[in-house]
């Protein structure tokens, strides 16, 4: 890639982190970005996953006060969201190429519909918030299957977990700031295997991956400050605006 090349993939992802943090998305802007650039689909999305895990890092410093109190749930979850990332990252390197090109349409579409319908889920699960501690078994399966799809290619993950995580806990606060740290333990579990079998593009990572860590954590301060329906109306058009580019390519 070209100096400029990387300085685009630098600037996208601090907007990515930054998005990450406040509405959610992120990837729908980074990853057809790399594609654009000139990286393979499934070489864009390993190098995405890679390059936004320092977003996620500072997504958790920024909502680190929500933390007190849950260090056994995030233990728990935690190892939940380890194990659908590994599952996930594994799935993506050990099927053909040519199935990820067919389904990754799909998946960009099925990512900025969610991103979509994210305020009536958040104002649902909000009118229900009754302060409800408990973890229902099936939490366990629902996190697990949405960090394998994290694993797997990753848009719109946080908007899967804050829907999953609303529902089983009834506390929207919490259920955003727990979004942060299991997308983050599935980003580390994945940059770990993308980063040992995958095709990442570490030219890219270098410059976008610190780019990420800022933005996220800048995200986060200012998520209360910032009205995320634009920026959300803004990357759903774009996320399905990529959606048909690739399904026509």
């Amino acid at each position: 890639m070209t100096a400029a090349d990387l300085l685009i993939a630098a600037a996208v992802a601090l907007g990515a982190g930054a998005v990450n943090s406040i509405a959610g998305g992120g990837s729908l802007i980074l990853f057809p970005t790399l594609v654009g650039l000139g990286l393979g689909t499934v070489a864009a999305n390993v190098t995405n996953s890679v390059a936004q895990w320092p977003g996620y890092l500072g997504g958790m410093a920024g909502f680190r006060r929500e933390y007190a109190g849950q260090r056994d749930r995030l233990v728990r979850l935690g190892a939940v969201s380890a194990l659908g990332g590994v599952a996930g990252s594994v799935l993506l390197l050990t099927t053909p190429s040519q199935a990820f090109d067919v389904v990754v349409p799909v998946l960009v579409l099925l990512a900025s519909l969610l991103l979509a319908v994210q305020p009536l889920l958040t104002r649902r699960l909000r009118d229900r918030d009754d302060g409800a501690v408990r973890d229902p078994w099936w939490l366990f399966l629902a996190l697990f299957l949405a960090t394998v799809y994290g694993g797997y290619f990753g848009g719109a993950l946080g908007v899967i977990l804050v829907g999953v995580l609303g529902t089983a806990l009834h506390r929207l606060p919490l259920a955003n700031a727990l979004k942060s740290a299991f997308s983050a333990v599935t980003a580390t579990v994945t940059l770990v295997v993308f980063g040992v079998f995958g095709p990442v593009a570490w030219q890219v990572v270098a410059v976008a991956a610190p780019a990420s860590l800022v933005g996220g954590f800048l995200g986060a301060r200012v998520a209360g400050r910032i009205p995320a329906t634009p920026l959300r109306v803004l990357i759903v058009v774009f996320g399905v605006a990529v959606s048909v580019y690739l399904f026509t390519r």
